[in-house]
């Protein structure tokens, strides 16, 4: 029979960095799960799979038995955007202010790693999905005509 699940809760935790704190202790200490074992497992496996210190969302599924299971997430498109291009952060006035420009080959690099967890299974929509969060961010693409709504 299957288990009763009690919550779903995403959380976004540096890879490698989990800890007791926030965000950890106070989203899923209130459903009594094994805090330490969760925090050595996602430390484990958010590093194994992606550099240490990058933004890691995970699904964490709660059951009534006080068990879990997680699912990590593809880091943000915009952590991979200012990743690819070196920035701190993104534009707070993405019209006026740019911040850079993603080449074609880094929007396709970012669109192939994101896409497991977008609503899409082609690169080309993907590509426009990202491009989307890159205007957002004040980043110009590459080949995409300025303040262009990319297709």
């Amino acid at each position: 029979m299957a288990k009763k699940i009690v919550a779903e809760v995403t959380i976004q935790i540096p890879a490698g960095k989990a800890a007791p704190g926030p965000p950890v202790g106070p989203s899923l200490g209130a459903y009594g799960i094994n805090l330490p074992l969760f925090i050595k497992e996602y430390n484990e496996r958010s590093v194994r799979e992606w550099e240490a210190g990058t933004i890691v969302p995970a699904r964490v599924t709660i059951f009534g038995d006080r068990s879990y299971n997680f699912e990590l997430k593809t880091p943000p498109a915009a952590v991979l955007i200012k990743k690819a291009l070196g920035l701190a952060a993104g534009s707070a006035s993405s019209k006026l202010d740019k911040k850079g420009t993603l080449s074609l080959d880094q929007l396709r690099q970012i669109a192939t790693v994101k896409l497991p967890d977008l609503n899409t299974d082609d690169v080309e929509a993907a590509m426009r999905i990202i491009a989307g969060t890159c205007r957002q961010m004040g980043v110009d693409v590459e080949g995409e005509t300025p303040g262009g709504d990319g297709g």
